[in-house]
């Protein structure tokens, strides 16, 4: 089965002014669209190019001799989570039934976005700020590179991409401003909801 570019779930101008159409049309139209043609290019007829993205990324990952075809499939997978993540109006204070676990796990919400975005500031180099699921317990995680939760048995919730090409066209070298801005205007937290068990 071929692996496909999903579509954006909003314009490429919906998250402005926090996340620009120009940094929409490189991030999602170049990046990620090079991520899915690279997979499809390294699975093109082998065992793998039946199996699910999902089931490529657990396969892989245990593999180092695949770390190629890992690297890409879980950026592919990463990214499309990613988008859905976002949201015009979003973000702000949690709701829904995730609003509750954040609370009994952090005390607050401004104590859990408080972490996730140092989560975010302290990932060296390029990676993902993520809130998963282990089990019955919520966890801000950070991931370097590729690496995903779904390699490791966690549940993601929730992701931001922390590689330069999602916010250095507009905010250059402030991560830590492109962090604040999504978690206050574009967490989409009905996806979130969504994602919880």
């Amino acid at each position: 089965m071929s692996i496909n570019l999903p579509e954006l779930p909003y314009g490429k101008d919906a998250l402005a002014p926090f996340i620009s159409a120009n940094t929409l049309d490189f991030h999602y139209g170049k990046h990620h669209k090079t991520y899915v043609d690279n997979i499809n290019k390294l699975i093109d007829s082998t065992d793998l190019a039946k199996k699910s993205l999902e089931e490529i990324i657990i396969i892989a990952a245990k593999d180092t001799s695949k770390a190629g075809i890992f690297n890409n499939a879980a950026q592919v997978w990463n990214h499309s989570f990613y988008w859905q993540c976002l949201k015009k109006a979003g973000g702000g204070a949690a709701k829904g039934a995730i609003a509750a676990k954040i609370n009994s796990t952090w005390g607050s919400f401004d104590k859990f976005a408080e972490e996730l975005k140092n989560a975010g500031i302290t990932q060296f180099g390029s990676g993902w700020a993520w809130l998963v699921q282990d089990g019955n317990d919520l966890k801000i995680t950070k991931t370097g590179n590729a690496d995903t939760p779904l390699a490791h048995g966690q549940k993601p919730l929730l992701t931001i991409d922390i590689w330069e090409h999602a916010y250095y066209l507009d905010y250059q070298n402030r991560r830590a401003d492109y962090l604040s801005a999504v978690i206050q205007n574009l967490i989409n937290w009905d996806f979130v909801n969504a994602n919880l068990t």
